[in-house]
């Protein structure tokens, strides 16, 4: 059973979003805020994270930011009333792995919730099938029918990230601090000449597309939901 923890201050949607969870088949407990949401990690493995942004004590950016620093990278939800375009960019550039806008559908959070919790599946065992691409971290291949291709391994693992969580964006700063490492001086230009090595190699790929996000970043799209 996926253990998931709400993070709200609102008592109401707290209970709300912790029965809804329980209820679908999840094992779900809630916090009051980031300094009670740290408090819970210490002691308790969790699976995924739904947090609200504007929180006493500890609010969702300081707690993503905590999270990450502290090598923390279950998936991270962000659930506010802020839909402004910096807010969300602040969350993505921090580490969260999706965004919702309140007021909550519940069955779409529900949605959500289980499409993160497979995606990070996938990640973990190293593994992702996409219509007829399949890609292997152990041999950093990608095989798309009958053809085999070996990838470099910066390649391979940028688009294994980016396939890993198909429609998530993903910020140049957290590409290369992930697959390049915090200390590196790569910069943009690196970024983009391996995203576009990707894209000359798999521009006939009839399952997946990489996406520029202007002043932003990259995403990865299924063709079928394109």
């Amino acid at each position: 059973m996926f253990h998931i923890l709400v993070v709200e201050d609102n008592p109401d949607l707290r209970e709300l979003l912790c029965s809804a969870l329980s209820e679908n088949g999840y094992r779900a407990r809630g916090a009051e805020n980031g300094e009670q949401a740290l408090s819970v990690l210490a002691d308790t493995v969790i699976d995924l994270i739904v947090a609200d942004i504007m929180m006493p004590k500890m609010d969702g950016f300081e707690l993503t930011k905590n999270l990450r620093e502290a090598d923390i990278f279950c998936p991270l939800l962000i659930v506010t009333a802020r839909d402004d375009y910096d807010s969300l960019q602040k969350a993505f550039t921090l580490g969260a792995d999706d965004y919702m806008v309140k007021p909550i559908n519940v069955k779409e959070l529900l949605m959500r919730v289980k499409a993160l919790l497979r995606r990070a599946k996938i990640s973990a065992e190293r593994k992702i099938v996409i219509g007829s691409t399949v890609l292997d971290f152990e041999g950093m291949t990608v095989r798309t029918g009958g053809h085999e291709m070996i990838l470099p391994l910066k390649e391979f693992s940028l688009l294994f990230k980016l396939l890993s969580y198909p429609g998530k964006i993903f910020t140049r700063q957290q590409l290369m601090d992930e697959i390049w490492g915090m200390d590196s001086e790569t910069d943009d230009r690196t970024i983009n000449t391996h995203i576009n090595r990707l894209r000359d190699k798999f521009e006939n790929n009839p399952d997946f597309t990489i996406v520029t996000i202007r002043g932003l970043g990259y995403k990865a799209v299924k063709n079928d939901e394109a």
